[in-house]
């Protein structure tokens, strides 16, 4: 009881504990008595590991032959950190026990999970002649383990029988008496050392294949039928005389390989528990790893391996409770099929097209299916036109499992865009939230009882969104946004009426989440369009820009994130492509034109408007006109007119500051460029006193924005009186835009103003 407790006061906390020197000699005194109880020796080495790294350890491995004893020690040395090389000697002590014959009553099942953390902490920690060793004992646990059941240990009790029964066979999970060698899927009541030593021998099989099971291998070239005829014999007569003469490493790797097999017909068979149900699917997915593995190692397996595998897959591929496995099976293939020369695009269209629609639902397959596209996403770019088409049905493992996903979905967007993809996606990275709210609907819809699924009737309103996903009217926007591959010629306009309907769901938790990593893709998005648009990819990403703005699921926050980062990428996308201003002069004008926009878009407007003083000029664009200034012109110019004009007290709006600011700034670009207009823009200019000194303008915005109003007005006005500076800092010739001067118009402008400011309206003692 007082080592428990010591235990728990040790190992409950964060903070370093330290003992007593003589307390911890004390603990690894009475942890390697002969004569102590087990429950008391596991009790100080948990101490001891806990306090690990320990510099007052006096222990050794090396004399132990207790194969208990050595496995607590061991765990107690590995936990040390290798500081003095602990992990190589505890491999060492540990190869060395199973390579001799145990004494009666000692047993290597103690040792195994140690010899699996040596290999992972330090996988250089053993010799080529000690793998051997290894291999060699692990190809016969994997093969050779008894088929008879175990005997049950006798409790000692005043019942006990002496005469036990003699024990039965193991039995497969469906009952029937096992006719082939031992694996972890056999059953029995009681199990027999070397079925103990099988058991784990498997579990540690694919990280041993891994770091020891390719080294020093020759794999067939390429064109060299030798592997595909080796194949065909070993399918025809293996037996374990040839067997027991190949070295080590190929011996494990044959019996490995056998072992997976019989893994796999025995997932066949139905299990009488629910657990065995379970086991039978982690076996399957662990055995097709192996046999992956394995054929890497050597090729010449790939050819038994790949019948065997398309016909477990067209065995499994129906059923939802093993989508799991399917994704080794699809991994195997990805890796094998070009070899194998097989067709494997029906195992990639069914996992693409029916597992993330049927599971999306699923947390663990999420996660797993998404790494799974991300460890092989630069392999389906190139070899499969199913990954990048299927890019609806990834997308809802992100909506409906937001939050974690997050990072993975980061590093596989890159992957599926291209030309042909961006204008989709862009659709759907905004309609995110909404996915969402429809993919919660759906799960709903299938959970009602069928009774209540029948279809609505056209003529009748749906009152709710369940029965909405019913209704002729909603049914083919459902389908539409829960499509399962890309459909790049239907129009997103139709969803419309859908954003509204799924509004009610807008408070949702997970629609919440949803839309609040919507942002971090969409700048992902556009850096990665960047790298291959055209221009005219570019102009029709404004032109879906500056309509889908009005088209947002209705989450305040959520809206004002998406205007925050698209009018970021317009800039952007207006360096990239300045002529999309002339190109798109129709559509910008309407946006620009629209008082509205100021109100609810402020962010997204100022920037067009930005972008219309910054790119309308022939150093952009030869096909500038001073008629398409002038139309640019006379539209702000109404707009700035509209947001300054005087109204009485009670009707007095209040825009953005910036809006105000970024319009005059603008105009004066454009009269710098068409001087004919620049006394409608200075007199509209000195008008701007008047504006900020009104009282019903000062009871709506605050002093320093006033100020600020004004001094911008006056600077720009001043600029203006030298109508040649004007136009050089405005529109700098070609060949000067990269100097240091107008390299970034942001900071530049503001010092030139000031300058100009300065020099019209020195202060007392100023010298230029």
């Amino acid at each position: 009881d007082g080592l428990r407790r010591l235990h728990l006061a040790v190992a409950a906390t964060k903070y370093p504990r330290r003992l007593d020197d003589k307390f911890v000699e004390l603990l690894q005194t009475v942890l390697c008595s002969s004569n102590c109880p087990e429950q008391i020796q596991v009790l100080c080495a948990a101490i001891l590991r806990e306090m690990s790294p320990c510099n007052d350890l006096t222990l050794s491995c090396d004399e132990i032959q207790d194969t208990k004893l050595l496995s607590l020690v061991s765990s107690i040395l590995l936990a040390q950190g290798n500081k003095k090389a602990e992990v190589p000697a505890v491999g060492q002590r540990i190869v060395k026990v199973l390579e001799r014959r145990l004494p009666e009553g000692q047993s290597a099942r103690y040792l195994l999970p140690v010899l699996s953390n040596v290999i992972s902490l330090s996988p250089g920690s053993l010799t080529e002649e000690q793998t051997n060793v290894v291999s060699k004992k692990m190809a016969d646990w994997l093969r050779y383990a008894s088929i008879q059941q175990g005997v049950a240990q006798p409790s000692g009790g005043f019942f006990s029988n002496p005469r036990t029964r003699q024990p039965g066979p193991v039995t497969e999970v469906d009952g029937a008496i096992a006719t082939d060698f031992f694996t972890v899927l056999s059953v029995g009541q009681y199990y027999t050392q070397d079925q103990w030593l099988n058991v784990q021998a498997f579990s540690m099989l694919r990280k041993w294949l891994l770091c020891y099971g390719g080294k020093g291998l020759k794999t067939p070239r390429s064109g060299d039928k030798s592997g595909m005829d080796r194949s065909v014999m070993s399918m025809v007569s293996t037996t374990s005389t040839s067997s027991r003469l190949l070295p080590p490493k190929e011996r494990l790797r044959e019996k490995a390989f056998e072992y997976c097999q019989r893994l796999i017909e025995q997932s066949n068979r139905r299990p009488l528990k629910k657990d065995d149900g379970d086991l039978q699917k982690a076996c399957l997915i662990e055995a097709v790893t192996i046999m992956d593995i394995i054929c890497k190692q050597d090729s010449s397996y790939v050819y038994r391996a790949v019948s065997f595998l398309k016909i477990l897959h067209s065995r499994i591929c129906g059923d939802a409770t093993y989508a799991r496995a399917l994704l080794p099976i699809a991994q195997f293939f990805l890796n094998h099929s070009k070899m194998a020369a097989v067709d494997s695009d029906a195992i990639y269209k069914h996992l693409f097209t029916d597992i993330p629609a049927q599971l999306f639902h699923n947390p663990s397959l999420a996660f797993e299916f998404v790494q799974f596209c991300k460890d092989n996403s630069q392999v389906f770019t190139e070899a499969s036109s199913i990954f990048r088409q299927s890019f609806p049905n990834l997308f809802k493992f992100l909506a409906w499992n937001s939050p974690p996903l997050i990072s993975e979905f980061v590093d596989l967007l890159p992957f599926l865009l291209d030309a042909g993809t961006a204008i989709e996606i862009f659709h759907l990275l905004l309609d995110m939230p909404c996915l969402t709210a429809a993919l919660d609907i759906q799960l709903r819809s299938t959970a009602l009882p069928t009774s209540e699924r029948a279809a609505s009737d056209l003529a009748v309103k749906p009152a709710t969104c369940l029965e909405a996903f019913r209704h002729p009217l909603y049914k083919s926007m459902f389908q539409y946004l829960l499509r399962n591959k890309s459909v790049p010629e239907d129009a997103p306009e139709r969803l419309i009426p859908l954003r509204q309907l799924l509004g009610s769901l807008a408070s949702s938790p997970r629609v919440v989440q949803c839309a609040e990593t919507v942002p971090v893709l969409l700048e992902l998005f556009f850096r990665v369009v960047a790298e291959f648009a055209d221009g005219p990819l570019i102009n029709q990403l404004v032109v879906l820009l500056l309509q889908r703005s009005d088209q947002l699921y209705e989450i305040p926050a959520f809206k004002d994130d998406v205007y925050r980062v698209l009018s970021a990428q317009l800039v952007m996308l207006c360096k990239l492509h300045p002529a999309l201003i002339v190109e798109l002069s129709k559509e910008i004008l309407e946006f620009s034109g629209t008082v509205s926009n100021i109100q609810n878009k402020e962010a997204i407007f100022s920037h067009v408007v930005w972008a219309i003083g910054e790119y309308m000029s022939v150093s952009y664009d030869k096909r500038c006109t001073v008629e398409q200034i002038n139309r640019f012109f006379e539209t702000l110019e109404a707009m700035l007119f509209e947001i300054t004009q005087l109204r009485p007290l009670a009707s007095t709006p209040s825009y953005a500051p910036r809006a105000i600011s970024v319009l005059m700034a603008t105009l004066t670009k454009l009269a710098a460029r068409s001087q004919d207009l620049i006394p409608r823009v200075s007199m509209f200019l000195s008008k701007m006193r008047t504006f900020v000194q009104s009282p019903a303008v000062t009871s709506v915005y605050c002093e320093e924005d006033l100020e600020e109003i004004l001094i911008r007005a006056t600077e720009l006005m001043n600029l203006l009186k030298m109508p040649s500076v004007a136009q050089f800092v405005f529109t700098p010739p070609v060949d000067m835009a990269s100097t240091r001067f107008q390299r970034e118009v942001n900071d530049s402008l503001p010092f030139a103003l000031r300058m100009v400011t300065r020099l019209l309206e020195p202060a007392p003692g100023f010298m230029p």
